[in-house]
């Protein structure tokens, strides 16, 4: 396991364990005493996944304080293009936008601490994508940021959104509590 710093202070990319032979691979997606030592120092309470078609857009998705979580997120099958917005108001990239290319050819993760919005675009057919959060789910604090607000080109002719994602405020309009 190896971490990858970005640009965002806290997001990482994390190289999983991956051993592959004649019957197939296997790989790690958490180990909690390497995270420790790499500074990744989280608590698991949920895990769940999703399951997405081509041009599939999810997103921004956040929950709001108390209930904040961080996050680590893998590409079980298929592949996206990840995408983060920082929502961090002492962050030098407030409002900037960051991407990260994950496929389940390869095995790497995302660390994304509280205070950054995500989401993705889905870039093949049946696309399962795990999410490991530190909080549970609380429908009072779930929020979200509108996925076309925030500056990014989705590259999309006419993408699939739900109306949960349609019908969030815009950046522009979101007074940020991180």
């Amino acid at each position: 396991m190896n971490i990858i710093e970005t640009e965002f202070p806290g997001v990482a990319v994390i190289e999983n364990f991956y051993q592959y032979d004649i019957r197939g691979s296997f790989i790690k997606l958490y180990n909690e005493a390497l995270l420790d030592e790499l500074g990744i120092n989280i608590q698991l309470k949920e895990i769940y996944y999703s399951t997405s078609q081509k041009d599939v857009i999810r997103g921004m998705h956040f929950q709001l304080p108390p209930y904040e979580h961080a996050k680590i997120v893998h590409v079980i099958k298929g592949s996206v293009t990840d995408v983060l917005v920082d929502l961090r108001k002492e962050s030098i990239h407030y409002g900037e936008v960051m991407e990260i290319h994950l496929t389940g050819n390869r095995p790497r993760s995302v660390f994304i601490p509280k205070g950054i919005a995500h989401g993705f675009k889905c870039l093949e057919n049946n696309t399962i994508m795990l999410y490991q959060v530190t909080s549970g789910y609380s429908p009072a604090h779930d929020a979200g940021i509108a996925w076309d607000s925030i500056g990014y080109d989705w590259n999309i002719a006419d993408p699939i959104i739900s109306e949960r994602d349609a019908d969030f405020i815009s950046l522009k309009e979101f007074d940020s509590p991180f």
